[in-house]
Formats: structure tokens, C-alpha cells, sequence
């Protein structure tokens, strides 16, 4: 038992992190975290200290594609409950800074096709060496390299077009 809790607390941030940015919702993020431990530790055969951070992405990975399939039928929360909230967090001018550059670094993101986010999450986001990714996502490695190239690629060219926008707008 020992042994699992020093693995939880060695990779449950890194996976929550990884379904946080997946997912865009804490509380799911939060879910697809202790399911994937949950799932884990219930598994029937041992599991490869060696291989474990990618065995743990690949359990996330595939609730995070469960939960968008379930997610298909639950209606949103009401505009009206969030109005009513208190806003806790300060200086509303740099908020909505962040607030813009971050919903169009996660528009960028969300606009690469799914392989092609999910390789390079993984690598950028979670460090992890093309070789696990590779594992994870069942393909080459020369794939997975093909794959977060494309996509860092793509995100960079979206970055110089929306800078040259701006720099439009602002003239």
C-alpha cells in the first residue's frame, strides 16, 4: 500500500494537470485523477514501475474520451446561477488579459487535431519522452515526433497571425 501512495503522490499531479488541460474543467479533472488511480490499483496484473507514468496517461487518456462521450447528454449550467456567484479573484483588468490569452492559446490547442494535441500535451505539458508517448498512443515514435512538430508548428503560425492582427487593429 505504501508503494501506491508514493506512486499516487509522484504522479497525481501531473495527471491532473494533463486531464485539467484535456478537459478544461477542474471537477473533471479531478474525476478522471482519482478514477485513473482507482483504476490502477484494481488492475489485475502488475504493472511496471518502468511504464507506470504512461500506463497511468493512457488510463486518463481513455476516461477523458469516456467522459466526452457521456458528455453529449448533460444540458450546461444556467448563465444566471454564474452571474450570481461572487467573483473571489482580484484586478479585473489583468484577468481579463489572461483571461484572452489563455482562451486563445486553448482555441489554438483545441483546433489541432486530437492525436496531434494529445502528443504534444503530453510532451510539452507533462515532459514526457516521445518513446512513452509513442507507447501510450499505440504509434511510432517517429510518429509521435511528426505529430508534436505539426503541431508546434501550427500553434506558432496561429500566434505570428493573431500577433499581426493585433498589431493591425492597433494602428
Amino acid at each position: 500500500m505504501t508503494q501506491f501512495h508514493d506512486f499516487y503522490e509522484q504522479y497525481a499531479p501531473a495527471i491532473r494537470r494533463f486531464a485539467l488541460v484535456l478537459s478544461h474543467n477542474a471537477a473533471v479533472a479531478d474525476d478522471i485523477t482519482s478514477e485513473t488511480f482507482a483504476r490502477a490499483w484494481t488492475s489485475a496484473g502488475n504493472i511496471r514501475e518502468s511504464t507506470m507514468k504512461a500506463y497511468l496517461f493512457t488510463i486518463a487518456r481513455n476516461l477523458y474520451l469516456d467522459t466526452l462521450r457521456h458528455d453529449r447528454r448533460r444540458a450546461d449550467l444556467d448563465e444566471s446561477v454564474l452571474e450570481s456567484l461572487p467573483d473571489p479573484r482580484p484586478n479585473v483588468d489583468v484577468r481579463v488579459e489572461h483571461a484572452t490569452e489563455l482562451s486563445g492559446v486553448l482555441l489554438a490547442i483545441s483546433e489541432l487535431p486530437a492525436l496531434d494535441r494529445t502528443a504534444l500535451l503530453m510532451r510539452a505539458s507533462e515532459e514526457m519522452p516521445y518513446e512513452e508517448i509513442a507507447e501510450v498512443m499505440g504509434l511510432p515514435i517517429s510518429t509521435v515526433r511528426v505529430k508534436v512538430h505539426r503541431a508546434r508548428a501550427k500553434l506558432m503560425k496561429l500566434r505570428d497571425l493573431g500577433a499581426k492582427m493585433t498589431e493591425g487593429g492597433q494602428k
